[in-house]
């Protein structure tokens, strides 16, 4: 990964004085999945792919970023395995100066075929959406099967990368018999489990608020099992860690509705057509890629990133206004 230092001095930092270092870019909204809270099962909406930002217009818009302090970027979906030559793109990125962290969320079905190309690219680390071990209840979730996205897990754990992290959502009524197990699958391949509360977002957040689950109280499932103790992890995201003592189990917990975490906020999203979302639970943005395709110059590029960061709001509103948000997750970029 390039080091260079010559944004050291540059940083964004919005009206509340948080400096925004970590952009979360979606390089597609289409999915091998449906994730009932993520993506309706009938959903076909996609955007088209000409309104895709291109790898060259990506690469400006993250040269920009990174020239402005960003540090950190994580490619995100939809599905990014699923964008033809991913690995290009990811070579490209990891060779601009000032990006110290390149990571990839993915869902695993195509990771077996991708896994060693992603590490030789650049890619060290990856979150895994797993919500189940079991087979049936997997396919009830996801629509899909779960060998595939074992036998991915075993190729990037060969191939590599690390930390591998397990990201599931906590559903109550749906998954929250399998805490334990997958607490236990971790500790067995050295992976770090995160648990997310399920958020109310789109045509799917009335399924998912069904199903909502306070991550307290899996913390407290947890510690009648587990000795948990105080911990931490490297990385640019929101969760709050735990460990299990004498083991290098790191278990996290991501809050967006219990324990919201604006206040420490430093994070901006750019959808796969290249609109700058400035907050997950809120709709101020700035389309990036009609500017980008009129010509814009790099230094105007860089000034119309300072000026979306003032747009910037104080904090989410998932439980005063549950049905504010209208886009889906997969659409927003995850």
């Amino acid at each position: 990964m390039n080091t260079g230092k010559h944004n050291e001095h540059a940083s964004l930092v919005d009206p509340f004085g948080r400096r925004i270092e970590y952009v979360r870019l979606s390089v597609t909204d289409k999915c091998n999945l449906r994730c009932f809270y993520c993506m309706p099962r009938g959903f076909k909406d996609f955007e088209q792919p000409e309104h895709w930002l291109t790898y060259n217009e990506i690469e400006r818009v993250i040269r920009a970023f990174t020239e402005l302090g960003v540090a950190r970027v994580r490619l995100t979906g939809g599905e990014p395995l699923g964008r033809k030559n991913i690995a290009e793109l990811t070579r490209r990125l990891t060779a601009l100066p000032g990006l110290n962290d390149l990571s990839l969320s993915t869902n695993a079905v195509l990771l077996d075929r991708y896994a060693h190309d992603l590490h030789d690219a650049g890619i060290s680390r990856i979150n895994v959406s797993l919500d189940t071990l079991k087979p049936e209840r997997f396919r009830t979730i996801t629509g899909g099967e779960l060998r595939p996205v074992l036998d991915g897990l075993m190729t990037a754990k060969k191939a590599g990368l690390a930390p591998i992290k397990i990201n599931m959502v906590a559903m109550k009524g749906i998954n929250d018999d399998e805490f334990e197990d997958m607490v236990e699958f971790c500790l067995e391949h050295d992976f770090t489990l995160r648990f997310i509360e399920t958020m109310p977002m789109g045509a799917t957040g009335e399924d998912a608020a069904d199903h909502y689950l306070d991550l307290q109280e899996v913390k407290r499932q947890l510690a009648e099992s587990y000795d948990l103790i105080p911990g931490v992890m490297p990385g640019g995201g929101p969760a709050r860690y735990v460990q299990v003592r004498n083991t290098n189990l790191r278990i996290g917990f991501i809050t967006p509705i219990s324990q919201h975490f604006c206040e420490s906020c430093n994070r901006v999203r750019v959808s796969v057509d290249g609109t700058l979302y400035l907050c997950l639970g809120q709709d101020d943005k700035v389309e990036l890629r009609p500017l980008l395709r009129a010509g814009i110059t790099d230094d105007a590029l860089k000034a119309v990133l300072t000026e979306a960061i003032a747009l910037k709001p104080e904090k989410h509103e998932f439980r005063d206004k549950p049905g504010q948000v209208v886009r889906l997750m997969s659409m927003t970029g995850g």
